[in-house]
Parts: C-alpha cells; structure tokens; sequence
C-alpha cells in the first residue's frame, strides 16, 4: 500500500567509496579553492617529516560579521552606579 511513498525496501543503495588518491585530489583541491580567495594569504608551514601541514589563518576571515560588543546589562530607567535611597 505504502510502496510508492517508500519505496523497495529489497534495494539496496549502491555507495561508491572513494579512494585514498581520490580523497587527498579531492582535499587539495578544494583547500586549494579556499586559499586562493583569501586577502592576506594564510601562512602554510609543511612538516615533512611528519607528513602534516598547518595553516596560520588570520585573527578575523573576510566572511566574518564584524559584530559590536554587547551593550552593558543595565535596567532601564535606573543609574546602577547611584547609591541606594534610604
């Protein structure tokens, strides 16, 4: 009755698993991507002994909202440094 809302249960879904090449083509290629729009150009240091690699991005990303700093937490209507009425 539900069949045509779900669908064969007796398929199974055909996964293609990537390679290790085709995973690091894959990562290089969209780092690669990343970097190339960037204004500064991050510093990349390469650890080839290790076979890693890190990237010294800057403090703020261009895609970053330059956000103001929350305003002080005052109730409205009242000075909080005035001294209490006796």
């Amino acid at each position: 009755m539900f069949k045509f809302l779900f669908g064969s249960k007796s398929e199974a879904p055909v996964v293609k698993r990537e390679t290790q090449r085709e995973t690091m083509e894959r990562a290089q290629r969209e780092l690669n991507e990343i970097l190339a729009t960037l204004q500064p150009k991050p510093r990349i240091t390469v650890y080839p002994e290790e076979g890693t690699l890190t990237i010294d991005l800057p403090e703020q990303m261009p895609d970053e909202a330059k956000a103001l700093p929350a305003p002080d937490a005052k109730p409205s209507g009242t000075d909080a440094t005035a001294a209490p009425k006796a």
